[in-house]
């Protein structure tokens, strides 16, 4: 048994257990039982906890600084029937161009240990087919991301904590295709209703010492850099243009389009640390809604329910970070519209859908059949090959010239 330490408590937050429970018993009671939207004024305010949570943005910043803006991500939980959290937080230390799985079996905080689902990262390695790495425990350990949205996890699971498992993933520096890839990895896990997802992100590093001092004096100006110029007598606070610049961004999170969201970052270069488990994320959704998730009907909502900074730059000599909190509520597949088979696929996609198709039959036989195996004749492949939707179901599928042996 690996055993990951609560490497960042006595710094970034207290080591304490009864202290820190007290700090998040206060934040989480802060959280009004109704809150607004923010960025789509026409949504109508939300009690909370809301119901069908699968998903949460949270800040990963000491938690004196971002515990109360969590706390609304976390109070819009229902927690009833969730198994099992999955963690995406960005490498800060390590350069990664993939993801990667914690290699331990528990992780600790000051309030107690929790579970890692060693069987659930096993089935994804399995099913990426080398597409992940591992981290080892000092890489584990050194990283924050993950660790700041422990004791929140913890707190609001603390009386079934026994039955909670965390799948904890290091998200690197990925490729718009790759963080669609990995998205589609983790698709039939955000769709689950008994999977929640932890995306670990800040938003906005504004400063010098972030290399980041982007201005915008109005929508109709273009953006500048301010470097070591004051600030302070302009019409719009730095701290206002801040604001703007990640209004924009979160807008197009709230409309859960993974190519508008990467255009965004590619136009303002804005320091989201979690643009890529943000854009894992998004993958997902719209993987699971190929026809832009935004406009699906009955799809899936995101709602930013709390925006915060650390402090109100007013001049550029100041820094400050963005803290937010917004959540996703039902991500539910919804299938495509139907077409041809090579419309929709590419023969290699086919061939792998297929493969992906076979694989699934011959688990769930080995799982609840009355045999360890099954043959599958040519005939049943080539109705596979031809099915006109783009995801095989066992309904769809006639099955009656498979024998067990």
């Amino acid at each position: 048994m690996t055993v990951r330490k609560a490497s960042h408590a006595g710094s970034w937050y207290t080591d304490d257990g009864e202290q820190l429970d007290s700090e998040l018993e206060s934040w989480l009671g802060a959280v009004p039982a109704t809150v607004d939207t923010l960025v789509t004024e026409e949504v109508e305010p939300a009690p909370l906890p809301m119901s069908g949570v699968r998903a949460i943005i949270g800040p990963h910043a000491g938690l004196s600084y971002s515990g109360a803006t969590a706390a609304y991500a976390y109070k819009s939980i229902n927690t009833s029937g969730i198994k099992r959290v999955f963690i995406l937080g960005p490498s800060h230390h390590v350069y990664m161009r993939r993801c990667a799985f914690s290699q331990c079996t528990e992780y600790e905080t000051p309030l107690g240990n929790i579970q890692v689902d060693r069987k659930a990262i096993s089935e994804l390695q399995r099913k990426g087919r080398g597409a992940w790495e591992s981290m080892g425990l000092e890489v584990d350990e050194d990283e924050h991301s993950l660790e700041m949205h422990l004791p929140f996890i913890y707190k609001i699971f603390e009386h079934r904590i026994d039955d909670i498992k965390l799948v904890p993933i290091l998200v690197g520096n990925l490729s718009f295709d790759r963080e669609q890839a990995f998205g589609a990895l983790l698709a039939e896990y955000l769709e689950d209703e008994e999977n929640l997802f932890v995306v670990s992100s800040d938003f906005c590093h504004w400063g010098s010492r972030f290399r980041f001092t982007w201005y915008k004096e109005s929508e109709d100006t273009g953006a500048v850099q301010l470097g070591g110029k004051r600030a302070g007598s302009r019409e719009t606070p730095i701290w206002k243009s801040i604001e703007r610049l990640d209004y924009d961004g979160m807008r197009a999170i709230t409309r859960l389009d993974h190519v508008e969201f990467k255009q965004y970052l590619d136009q303002t270069e804005n320091t989201i640390c979690g643009r890529h488990p943000i854009g894992v994320l998004l993958g997902a959704v719209s993987h699971l809604f190929p026809e832009h998730p935004g406009n699906a009907d009955n799809g899936p909502q995101l709602r930013f329910v709390k925006y915060a900074q650390s402090s109100k730059v007013q001049e550029a000599s100041d820094s400050s970070v963005t803290v937010t909190s917004p959540t996703s509520e039902k991500p539910q597949r919804k299938p495509s519209s139907r077409g041809t088979s090579d419309e929709l696929l590419s023969a290699a996609e086919r061939e792998n859908l297929v493969n992906e198709a076979e694989w699934g039959f011959r688990k769930w036989l080995t799982e609840n059949g009355p045999s360890t195996g099954y043959v599958m004749y040519p005939s049943t492949r080539q109705i596979l090959k031809s099915l006109q939707s783009l995801y095989v179901t066992l309904e769809e599928i006639d099955f009656s010239d498979i024998a067990l042996k």
